[in-house]
């Protein structure tokens, strides 16, 4: 029986990457320091957690040029601000693109810094933009957040702004395109928040596993943003990964004051139930924080260990608990990377 000293061994041994973290914006306080944010770089130190997938996250507007050219500014603007977060002291944090960059920081025992963007929105219509997002960094592009875009259907439409149940009826042509310039460019397809017949559909196109960076399992909860049997199946057959999230309202039903009240092992419940139905290859974590992740006993980076405790305690070793914290992700991205020549 592993006590909880072997489990903190076994946590510090372990390349843990969390794959979905928002930040504030446009006020965003230094990392460096003590914040209220879930996640800066003196909590990553205190729990454990080596590397953070940092998301530069646009929300829903209008369909328009005008729309499309904000999203775009705040996009960048947001990857040129969160580059700038890396530095020496006082912890080394480096920037990283590629795998080998993020397996020889986690032996250098420095800090990873990853990138993506969260809503193809801030594309609009312009397929370059993609390009320009992984010169920036980014590591992968989450197609749509809540609202239709001009790539795909969202999971959760947004009636506010004019949605019906449907806008394309899954993947538009410009988002088979975008899809294809992904492939092309080596961003990884993030399927999370989008509508179950365009989230088929980007797993059967892409050339590449597609990954749902933030989502949980509609068997045991229903809602919009899971993912059912048949959408575990694709990302299976494509070899790709849906990581867990730690937002209570994905793990639990809402309780008679409407509020979701998850434990650690509803979430890791939910880890369970993705490994016995498409294995453990196509399964990895993520917590949402600062975007409404967070449940007590994991609500920051700095008790990040608790996963790690609880998995072990369910009697994943320490090879099951690396590939569930990082190695299956870089497994994807590695081939995502290779498929674009990289």
């Amino acid at each position: 029986m592993m006590n909880e000293s072997d489990a903190a061994r076994l946590h510090a041994a372990t390349l843990t990457l969390d794959t979905h973290v928002d930040i504030p914006w446009p006020s965003m306080p230094d990392p460096t320091t003590a914040t209220s944010r879930c996640v800066d770089f003196p909590k990553m130190r205190a729990g454990g957690l080596k590397a953070v997938v940092f998301i530069a996250y646009v929300p829903q507007g209008p369909l328009t040029p005008e729309g499309h050219a904000g999203a775009a500014a705040r996009a960048e603007a947001m990857l040129l601000a969160l580059r700038g977060t890396v530095g020496e002291a006082p912890m080394r944090r480096r920037l990283v693109t590629t795998p080998d960059e993020l397996e020889g920081c986690a032996e250098a025992g420095d800090l990873a810094v990853l990138l993506a963007v969260e809503n193809g929105y801030a594309m609009g219509e312009d397929l370059s933009r993609l390009a320009r997002w992984r010169e920036l960094g980014a590591i992968y592009l989450t197609v749509t957040h809540d609202g239709h875009n001009a790539l795909s259907d969202s999971a959760r439409p947004k009636p506010a702004l004019g949605d019906g149940p449907t806008l394309h009826g899954g993947l538009s042509a410009l988002g088979r395109a975008a899809v294809r310039e992904m492939n092309r460019v080596g961003l990884m397809v993030d399927v999370s928040h989008v509508a179950k017949p365009a989230m088929l559909e980007a797993a059967s196109l892409s050339t590449t596993p597609v990954v749902a960076t933030h989502a949980c399992c509609h068997e045991l909860r229903p809602h919009p943003r899971n993912l059912d049997a048949e959408q575990l199946r694709a990302l299976r057959n494509c070899g790709g990964l849906i990581q867990i999230t730690a937002v209570p309202s994905f793990l639990v039903a809402p309780g008679p004051d409407g509020h979701a009240r998850a434990t650690i092992r509803d979430y890791v419940d939910h880890v369970d139930h993705a490994v016995q139905r498409i294995g453990l290859d196509h399964v990895g974590l993520s917590s949402d924080f600062d975007g409404g992740g967070g449940f007590p006993g994991w609500m920051d980076a700095s008790t990040t260990g608790a996963v790690t405790e609880e998995l072990h305690r369910r009697g994943y070793g320490a090879r099951e608990i690396g590939l569930l914290w990082s190695g299956n992700f870089i497994r994807v991205w590695r081939s995502v990377l290779r498929a674009a020549g990289h």
